[in-house]
């Protein structure tokens, strides 16, 4: 059987880039989480938008 968890450390990777990037930036507690929801939603609106643009 083939292994195909790839991906889920691209998701990882990028998730945790942003999760870095936006709790650095967060000025406030409530920024802060907002942040991390952004953080975990992130890296598949940017998959959405690519596939826009390919027209997949």
């Amino acid at each position: 059987m083939k292994n195909n968890a790839g991906s889920g450390a691209i998701y990882g990777l990028g998730m945790l880039g942003a999760l870095v990037y936006f709790i650095q930036h967060a000025a406030t507690v409530p920024e802060g989480i907002i942040g991390f929801f952004k953080a975990v939603f992130w890296p598949g609106v940017i998959l959405y938008k690519v596939l826009e643009v390919l027209n997949m």
